[in-house]
């Protein structure tokens, strides 16, 4: 099993990966870089939420990384999963590997400039200095610019790679100067596969979770796994059902800011104890959070806790955006069905009653601006609009469709 099995459905953006890997180990190899080289020192993997960008993005830094004695042969692929830079790789121990992710909803200068500081220094054991940002588009313009100027002038074996949604969510002068690589959305037999191979799930269930996913692969294996999501789902999707009154569209509004709230808390359950526990540890605390912290650490609890307040933030907008994205796949349904569509692609198949009773209500042209108006609402979050007042008019405006 090589890295750029994780890759799912996404066999044009391998095969170039694996051509400039070549190159890239004829340049170490030789120390000359081959003639019509496909490798090149900046790259930006773009492509809708769940495509794998960041997976795709592992798996080229891990075959940069590769020591396999056949990764140079015709025969043999870059990036072959087993030898000690591909596995440190992916297990994310590998010394020349710097990925930046964030929970928050920016990266700043500070993040940044330590990550410019790591491109500047040679491979210590491995190859290639690699450095994978998984959301370049969260850069703040200060961020940006210290990114740009380490991009413009880089090392001699130090490799970009940035991941975003869109190349319009880079800087122009950034994206002007990557390779840029487009991830399609992963066909849903593609994503099923995948979960029954590696995460063990039994097919039907992973046939519901990519088709209900429509495609992505971190929403489809929650589904599968996790059954507090999947009744989270099942309660976004009674919205439609019960916007019928004014009263109905306040409860269902705050029925669904209340859920992104209480995915937030369970997220910070699962993190910010032993965050604080660790952080307390490393400070000279006495295990088992009591006894007063030792003189001095006040400024370091205070800095943890204002990441974990913006953590939650982000988390809760996340979870509320993943429940407009499901609603959107309902509308699309009802209008799927509207329109003499096929059947074999809804996504919420499992509530065709609901469905056909919907689209037997109402015309496609409602449809429609019920779709819009769930957009709308995202665009409004992304606006900092309070959560609460975005789905209240978003509601109410799913009524009047």
């Amino acid at each position: 099993m090589t890295v750029w099995d994780e890759v799912v459905g996404q066999e044009r953006v391998s095969e170039q990966l694996v051509a400039a890997a070549r190159d890239a180990d004829v340049q170490v190899t030789s120390g000359v870089a081959p003639a019509g080289s496909r490798m090149t020192h900046a790259w930006l993997f773009t492509g809708p939420p769940g495509s794998g960008r960041s997976t795709a993005a592992r798996a080229f830094a891990a075959a940069l990384q590769c020591v396999s004695p056949d990764r140079a042969l015709e025969s043999g692929v870059p990036g072959c999963g087993f030898c000690d830079g591909c596995h440190t790789t992916m297990v994310g121990s590998h010394a020349d590997i710097t990925i930046l992710t964030t929970e928050l909803l920016s990266i700043g200068v500070k993040e940044t400039r330590e990550l410019v500081r790591s491109a500047g220094l040679s491979p210590a054991v491995g190859r290639w200095q690699v450095i994978v940002v998984e959301d370049a588009d969260r850069l703040t313009e200060g961020a940006a610019n210290v990114l740009l100027k380490a991009i413009e002038e880089p090392a001699p074996r130090t490799v970009w790679l940035l991941c975003a949604p869109s190349i319009e969510d880079v800087l122009p002068t950034i994206r002007s100067r990557c390779r840029h690589l487009t991830l399609r959305t992963p066909p849903i037999d593609a994503v099923a596969d995948i979960l029954v191979r590696r995460d063990g799930i039994e097919p039907a269930a992973a046939a519901t979770a990519a088709r209900a996913a429509q495609g992505h692969i971190g929403r489809a294996r929650r589904l599968a796994t996790d059954e507090r999501a999947r009744t989270r789902r099942a309660t976004v999707l009674q919205l439609p059902l019960n916007v019928h009154d004014i009263g109905g569209c306040l409860r269902g509004a705050q029925e669904l800011v209340d859920a992104a709230a209480e995915a937030a808390k369970e997220r910070a359950e699962e993190v910010d104890g032993q965050e604080t526990e660790d952080l307390r540890t490393a400070l000279g605390a006495a295990p088992g959070g009591t006894g007063r912290m030792p003189r001095g650490t006040a400024g370091a609890m205070k800095e943890l806790q204002d990441k974990q307040k913006r953590r939650a933030t982000r988390t809760q907008r996340d979870s509320l955006d993943l429940a407009l994205i499901d609603l959107a796949g309902f509308y699309r349904d009802v209008l799927a069905l509207q329109l003499g569509g096929s059947t074999d692609t809804l996504a919420n198949d499992d509530m065709r009653d609901a469905l056909d009773r919907l689209a037997g209500a109402s015309g496609p042209e409602a449809t429609l601006r019920r779709i819009e108006a769930v957009l709308a609402c995202r665009e409004a979050l992304d606006r900092n609009v309070a959560p609460l007042l975005a789905v209240e008019s978003m509601t109410m405006a799913l009524r009047a469709g």
